[in-house]
């Protein structure tokens, strides 16, 4: 997963009735945007140094 500053994750519910959580990418750590990623999520408006796991993917701040 690479990822660039203005990328949004989108990360899917675990369990039943969980809801899915987005986050913009504030920071990457790494030079060609590998994890972990400094974010914002939406629903708390918290940052937080995030490792995406495989039920993670990323919308391209480019794409329509």
């Amino acid at each position: 997963m690479l990822a660039r500053v203005g990328d949004r994750i989108f990360v899917r519910g675990r369990r039943t009735g969980q809801p899915d959580r987005q986050c913009t990418v504030l920071e990457t750590r790494h030079e060609l945007g590998q994890p972990p990623y400094v974010v914002r999520w939406d629903d708390s408006d918290l940052q937080d140094l995030f490792f995406p796991r495989l039920d993670a993917f990323i919308i391209n701040r480019n794409s329509k």
